[in-house]
């Protein structure tokens, strides 16, 4: 009976041995297939800085060879960008949904949002994006500053009121004016929630910038500087 009882204790030793080991390989299987999941992919940051430059030149004023371009040919030129980069971005968000720090990096993140930003022509897709986003933002895995301009940016073309104030336009003497504001008086407390400077402060930069792109349009109208916003300080 005594033999009996320490072989029956063996072969149990034996069977926890084997689901431990068992147990083990398969966390090690999940682990690495989590790993595999978010590895950084350079080849794929680089194509969102490639599309990135393509993007500025033709979100920025004519230059160089731009300048010849009629308004019609700038503006085709422009819509072809946009809706090209929109077709490629739209692929990699399906294949991988909204690229975070640890697929593309920090810049490669800002790259695929920057080409978001301007489809302003599908808001759905920008929808898409700012909601996959938000769970990246919940993982500190994007960016909490370019998930506030989305959100204004989707509820602009939906719409509905801004949260952020980001999105601006310009009255007559070239002051960047925020457009219409869910709770204006809260507003610079969710801009600090996010780490954005008060809004008076991005009107003036926004207002300068205006100006130096507009500049010699500016000056023929007798604005010979940008007028800015007083602020309290």
């Amino acid at each position: 009976m005594a033999l009996y009882t320490i072989s029956q204790r063996m072969q149990r030793i034996i069977l926890l041995s084997i689901i431990a080991l068992f147990g083990s390989c398969t966390k090690n299987q999940d682990q690495n297939k989590e790993k595999a999941i978010v590895e950084f992919n350079q080849e794929l940051a680089n194509e969102l800085a490639q599309m990135v430059e393509v993007d500025q030149t033709a979100a920025w004023i004519p230059e160089g060879r731009f300048k010849e371009y009629s308004r019609e040919e700038w503006q085709a030129y422009k819509d072809s960008v946009f809706t090209t980069n929109k077709k490629r971005a739209e692929e990699m968000f399906n294949e991988h949904g909204y690229p975070g720090f640890d697929l593309v990096g920090e810049q490669g993140s800002f790259d695929f949002w920057l080409i978001v930003q301007h489809c302003d022509f599908d808001p759905e897709f920008q929808k898409q994006v700012l909601l996959a986003m938000e769970t990246q933002i919940s993982k500190e895995n994007a960016n909490k500053r370019n998930f506030a301009y989305l959100t204004d940016r989707v509820n602009k073309n939906m719409g509905k009121k801004l949260i952020y104030g980001t999105q601006v336009t310009y009255n007559r003497f070239g002051q960047a004016i925020p457009q219409s504001l869910e709770d204006s008086a809260n507003v610079d407390v969710r801009r600090a929630d996010v780490g954005l400077e008060p809004l008076v402060d991005y009107l003036n930069r926004m207002t300068e910038s205006h100006w130096e792109m507009n500049k010699e349009n500016m000056i023929n109208r007798g604005i010979t500087e940008p007028k800015l916003h007083e602020t309290a300080r």
